[in-house]
């Protein structure tokens, strides 16, 4: 998507966590979590909340719109 990076990958690393893991506890499948790493999906304001609280960083140094 143009104007969206996703720096998703880098936290979940850092946090130990993989893809499905991370699914798991924001409640989304796999394949969601991937999407996002490859910035092929916006995520909705709640997922990119309980995504930023799993990973331990803020909103927008995860996903950057520009």
């Amino acid at each position: 998507m143009e104007g969206f990076t996703c720096n998703l990958k880098t936290y979940r690393l850092l946090k130990g966590l993989t893809q499905g893991e991370l699914a798991e506890l924001v409640g989304v499948r796999r394949e969601t979590i991937m999407r996002l790493e490859k910035a092929q999906y916006n995520p909705s304001l709640k997922l990119a909340i309980d995504i930023s609280r799993a990973v331990g960083a803020g909103i927008e140094e995860i996903f950057v719109f520009e």
